[in-house]
């Protein structure tokens, strides 16, 4: 298949699928799961609240209380109630966890920076401001 065949859409999945595979080889490090380490890597840019976190992980409120559940027991993270609604929580690190969401996110982004290297620096100039306009939505279906 050459460039102008390849798809898209079929790149994106791909790095979806390979970007997974980074967060699980780094979460066996550390004896977590993908998600509990997605989350600490999310959480190392600051504390969010329970419906935020849902959006940034993808999951439902069900899968994500059970998740910030099981990392909490392990202390790595603590809920706190959001003071102007007491029905919400924050969740943010506790100082081990921050510890290991910083160490885990710098590894992370190590590795998938890493996979870069093998591209001229333009086009890693040029793909990243493209990917992350993408992700963040700023670049908009028409």
């Amino acid at each position: 298949m050459t460039g102008s065949e390849y798809r898209l859409s079929t790149a994106l999945v791909q790095m979806a699928h390979l970007v997974e595979r980074v967060f699980t080889e780094v979460a066996r490090d550390y004896g977590l799961t993908r998600q509990q380490i997605e989350l600490l890597c999310v959480l190392s840019q600051g504390p969010q609240g329970m419906t935020g976190l849902s959006e940034i992980l993808g999951l439902g409120r069900s899968g994500l209380t059970g998740l910030v559940d099981r990392v909490e027991r392990q202390g790595l993270v603590t809920r706190t109630r959001e003071t102007c609604d007491r029905r919400a929580y924050q969740v943010s690190l506790t100082d081990k966890g921050e510890r290991l969401g910083l160490e885990a996110h710098e590894r992370v982004s190590d590795r998938l920076d890493a996979l870069g290297d093998a591209l001229p620096p333009g086009d890693r100039e040029r793909i990243a401001p493209l990917l992350a306009a993408l992700a963040s939505g700023e670049i908009a279906p028409a």
